[in-house]
């Protein structure tokens, strides 16, 4: 029998903190919910030590809200806080595609093409968790290719605050399929080295999803029943 090895005390929280994202990314815990400790140290099969420390850290990332006397909830931005931070990062993404284009490696961008071609996989079986995830790698990979330390770490702090909201917004089967194609458009500007045109690409795709983003919002507030003693 194969010996099982534990997982080291001291990434442990590391570990619990991939999953915990994941659940709050892909919807599992919803926008505003409180994280309960004991059921997720239940379901996650760790104590509350390394769980609270991967809370602290998801909320470093700005994917939890510690609030006073309500303890660690999922972060639900406001419209505004929406809009504004989706601008931000589109900004940084442009430029991240422009520095990138001039100084990726073959290398680099071998790995960006075979996890587009996962990721086409992925969007032909509608496995949106699994798009989802080399979704982000690749523009992770864009990123890092830019080869500004500065830029990748603005971009890694900002971008993690609308991780939740850039999954959901592939709910819609229009936007998602046009997503792919702005990918698949992507992937030839760097072919290409175009720096403008890839720059260009990356904005209209981020505030694409900004767009689609607020409309699920404003939807969902439509659809929601009004409060007790609120008039109709």
């Amino acid at each position: 029998m194969a010996k099982i090895l534990a997982i080291p005390a001291g990434v442990l929280h590391l570990q619990v903190g991939t999953r915990l994202r994941q659940l709050i990314v892909e919807g599992a815990i919803a926008p505003g919910a409180k994280l309960n400790e004991r059921a997720l140290a239940e379901q996650l099969h760790v104590s509350r030590t390394p769980l609270r420390e991967a809370i602290r850290m998801l909320a470093a990332e700005g994917l939890v809200d510690l609030l006073p006397n309500r303890g660690a909830v999922a972060a639900q931005l406001s419209a505004q806080s929406i809009a504004d931070t989706f601008e931000v990062v589109a900004g940084l993404e442009g430029q991240s595609g422009e520095l990138a284009a001039g100084r990726i490696t073959e290398g680099e961008l071998s790995e960006i093409r075979a996890l587009h071609y996962e990721m086409l996989a992925c969007h032909a079986v509608r496995d949106l968790p699994g798009y989802y995830r080399l979704n982000r790698r690749i523009h992770d990979a864009i990123n890092r290719a830019a080869g500004n330390a500065v830029l990748r770490q603005t971009y890694t702090n900002i971008n993690s605050r609308l991780q939740a909201l850039r999954f959901r917004s592939n709910f819609d089967r229009d936007k998602w399929d046009a997503a792919v194609r702005e990918h698949s458009a992507m992937i030839e500007a760097l072919d290409a080295r175009d720096g403008a045109r890839l720059a260009a690409i990356l904005r209209t795709h981020v505030l694409a999803k900004c767009a689609c983003v607020l409309a699920q919002r404003a939807l969902a507030n439509e659809a929601r029943p009004p409060e007790s003693g609120t008039a109709v």
